[in-house]
């Protein structure tokens, strides 16, 4: 495991974005696992700056999303296609037929886990997994819980994470209770990992996945065991690690 520090939110979205950059520069047909919420945003905005300046060319790259809320069609403005579209697939010259979300309107759960599974081992894995850590040390939406959940499947999101996503939807109601998630083995198969944590209030939960025990009840504790993994944080997210 490689630990990168960096100096603000600022700074490691630069270097989470170069080492994305690397990846499609000396692979251009690679298999980008992207991931949602306000972490990777910075990391989008400079990749997109990085293309615009004509740096980079996403035209035969592919990708893969990690999650997407069950019940949530892809025009809604909180589904994770409207925020991959919006924040990184619209401005740069990818192909959208070469990205993947889960299908969120699919009612058949074990249908549509299983039609994503094939998506991913289809396209030969993941090259490059981008993760965030959530306040509970889930990752995608594998939530703390008995056992690793495997391959991607519906999750029942817990109080903590629709609590943390009500600011999103017009009331608490409105936010959904399912998602559909790649599990944790469909991430540890990831050829890459890239885990990226900013800010204080996640300082205590990636000392608990980096230096605690390997429990599903912290389910980032995982990458612990995962060959290459790369870590860029913030001094703020840093603050609690051991000396």
């Amino acid at each position: 495991m490689k630990l990168y520090r960096a100096k603000d939110y600022k700074d490691m979205s630069r270097k989470a974005a170069n080492i994305i950059s690397a990846q499609v520069i000396m692979k251009p047909d690679c298999v980008l696992g992207l991931a949602t919420g306000s972490t990777p945003l910075g990391t989008y905005q400079q990749l997109i700056d990085w293309y615009n300046k004509g740096d980079l060319d996403f035209s035969e790259t592919k990708s893969v999303n990690l999650d997407e809320y069950k019940g949530l069609p892809k025009d809604n403005d909180q589904s994770y296609y409207y925020f991959m579209y919006n924040n990184l697939f619209k401005h740069i010259n990818i192909n959208l037929d070469n990205t993947n979300v889960p299908n969120g309107m699919e009612p058949d759960s074990e249908k549509e886990c299983s039609r994503y599974e094939q998506v991913i081992s289809g396209l030969g894995g993941v090259d490059l997994q981008l993760l965030g850590l959530g306040h509970n040390g889930h990752i995608g939406f594998n939530e703390p819980a008995q056992a690793f959940e495997k391959t991607t499947h519906c999750v029942d999101l817990t109080e903590s994470t629709i609590e943390a996503n009500k600011r999103f939807f017009a009331s608490i109601d409105d936010v959904p209770k399912q998602a559909y998630t790649m599990g944790i083995q469909t991430i540890m198969k990831a050829k890459k990992i890239l885990l990226l944590v900013s800010g204080e209030d996640k300082a205590a939960i990636l000392r608990d996945a980096l230096c605690g025990p390997v429990t599903p009840q912290v389910p980032a504790s995982i990458l612990q065991l995962h060959n290459d993994v790369i870590v860029v944080a913030d001094e703020a997210a840093l603050s609690k690690m051991p000396k």
